[in-house]
């Protein structure tokens, strides 16, 4: 038996339909027969149109900075550690060096 396959449509495609319906000019069953989408479809992407709308007006710039501060905070962070890591190496080897120049010109 042949599995079926569900249609997926692209999100261009779900935006017009559900502002479509969000205009109110036309049932929900008219919209779906209009663009050949079960009415449950078009209902269901009505209210996600619905739900997502206030947050495309908030603040999303405060919000990309905030996490860019963050990021920014986490690298300066992993840098000083690494410089912490690299001077630790640095002084160890140079002690090292030392010990086998002295071993050198013993033997």
């Amino acid at each position: 038996m042949a599995s079926m396959k569900r249609k997926q449509y692209e999100a261009a495609f779900k935006a017009r339909v559900a502002l479509e319906a969000v205009k109110g000019e036309k049932t929900i069953s008219q919209v779906a027969s209009e663009y050949g989408v079960h009415p449950n479809q078009v209902r269901q992407w009505k209210e996600h149109l619905l739900r997502v709308l206030p947050g495309i007006f908030s603040d999303r710039r405060k919000k990309t900075e905030e996490e860019r501060d963050e990021l920014e905070a986490e690298l300066y962070r992993q840098i000083g550690q690494l410089k912490r890591e690299n001077d630790w190496l640095k002084k160890k080897f140079s002690s090292f060096s030392r010990r086998e120049e002295a071993i050198g010109r013993k033997g």
